[in-house]
């Protein structure tokens, strides 16, 4: 990192090192966790040795600790009677700047590090949207994938009727996230006012007609593809006529081949756990509604595309290879959009060696450090998850504006402000990242950005 370093930054250095020891040894066994942290802290080293005050009033182990960790048993019935446990959480990480706010995920991979890693993101996500909020997530290691409604609507009751206690429309509000659709979000909502008695802003991503918001559906992958229009900018750039390769094939996926039909790129892939569909063709309008019919009502699997559409070619998961057929096709752009760590070293070095110019993360942390450093150092221009995918948690501030006001604004009235928080957010990261030295580094952008917001809200509030 070609920065100048003044005197003193070894001790800012020391200092980050010592923090990062006692976050591992007291997070042990949480990878994920120890990923996210490290990747902020290796921006901060730029900003220590500006703003001593943050040392001394130990914001880093502050803001490595969760202000509250809740854990809790999660029983229902299955429709065949039979008694079923799972694990219920949320992590409140941090609310310096506002309620608690952040998805739930139900997936078998979820526990405390990877709730932790998400958890810690959103801080720095939430800041950067512009809006008061602070960071928080959850969710448990129930699997919704080939449940019925009625197994899914128990599980949802069992778990909001102890989650209830813990949020509130000025505490913490959670929204959806892997696995948390619609379907879910309403059963939980419903809970929830059958606990509580009051219908109130509680989740975020709710129906139209019971307090949900135009937009929030497309918000992350459109949000995405608005921050990558501003980066391509920046370059004097624009979409017409790219190649583009999404991963994935949920909600966030599908908005951002919308987005990018819409701005005239060519989009030429999806996946899911069972493989990746590349079109050599591209993936029109067409092809793109029967996708969202494929996934959304019938919920079915992505390999059936390449039936459908004769020309597409599907390659199936393999989890013994150490890259991913995805990330080796030749395209101008990348938007992976499904999970964790989906990028590694050899798909980033695939990627730059296929002429990828540009590479915007609407999943949370789906590149791995090596991957990000890789990319940072062949010039791509890089997006990172908290800056490039904030426009779904943004959409879900937009939604707490309109049931705070007990209002609804048009479809068009949200997509312009979601735009323009975008193109705040790309400017912010975009000018913190010149002001401290690293021009078009907008990891330590983002990152430093949204720290200084939330470091500064809690020196304001003194040690709590």
């Amino acid at each position: 990192m070609s920065v100048m370093t003044p005197p003193g930054v070894k001790n800012s250095g020391d200092y980050i090192e010592d923090v990062m020891s006692v976050v591992k040894a007291k997070n042990a066994a949480e990878p994920e966790f120890h990923q996210a942290v490290q990747e902020v802290f290796d921006s901060l080293r730029l900003v220590l040795q500006k703003h001593p005050e943050y040392r001394s009033s130990k914001i880093l182990e502050r803001i490595t600790e969760p202000e509250r960790v809740i854990m809790f048993r999660v029983p229902w019935f299955d429709d065949q009677g039979n008694i079923q446990i799972n694990r219920g959480f949320r992590i409140e990480m941090n609310s310096a700047i506002g309620p608690y706010k952040g998805g739930l995920r139900f997936h078998p991979s979820v526990n405390l590090g990877i709730l932790k890693f998400l958890a810690f993101e959103q801080v720095f996500k939430n800041s950067l949207t512009t809006l008061p909020m602070g960071g928080g997530k959850g969710g448990s290691d129930f699997d919704p994938k080939g449940k019925s409604d009625n197994e899914v609507m128990r599980f949802c009751q069992s778990f909001m009727t102890e989650l209830s206690r813990h949020i509130g429309p000025d505490t913490d509000v959670p929204a959806g996230d892997i696995g948390v659709g619609g379907r879910e979000i309403g059963f939980l909502f419903g809970q929830y006012k059958r606990l509580r008695n009051e219908f109130t802003g509680v989740l975020t991503g709710k129906g139209l007609s019971w307090g949900g918001s135009l937009i929030r559906p497309e918000a992350t992958g459109y949000g995405c593809v608005y921050f990558a229009e501003e980066m391509l900018k920046s370059r004097k750039d624009s979409f017409a006529g790219k190649l583009c390769l999404v991963s994935g094939s949920g909600n966030v996926s599908q908005y951002t081949v919308e987005k990018l039909l819409d701005l005239g790129a060519k989009p030429l892939t999806f996946s899911d756990s069972d493989g990746v569909i590349y079109d050599p063709d591209g993936i029109d309008r067409e092809k793109l509604a029967w996708v969202m019919e494929l996934k959304n009502v019938r919920r079915g699997r992505i390999r059936e595309y390449g039936e459908k559409f004769k020309k597409a070619i599907f390659m199936p998961t393999d989890i013994k290879l150490e890259h991913n057929p995805l990330w080796n096709i030749k395209a101008d752009c990348a938007f992976p959009s499904a999970t964790q760590n989906e990028i590694r070293g050899k798909d980033a070095a695939n990627l730059i060696n296929n002429g990828c110019k540009l590479v915007a993360e609407g999943a949370n942390m789906p590149c791995t450090l090596e991957a990000t450093k890789m990319f940072l150092e062949a010039k791509v221009l890089y997006g990172p998850a908290k800056a490039a995918n904030a426009g779904g948690v943004a959409t879900s501030g937009l939604e707490m504006a309109q049931n705070s006001a007990r209002l609804s604004w048009t479809r068009e009235e949200v997509d312009d402000r979601l735009h323009k928080i975008m193109i705040a957010i790309h400017k912010n990261c975009f000018e913190t990242a010149e002001k401290y030295g690293t021009p078009g580094n907008l990891v330590n952008g983002a990152n430093i950005g949204g720290f200084l917001k939330v470091a500064n809200a809690m020196l304001d509030q003194g040690l709590v």
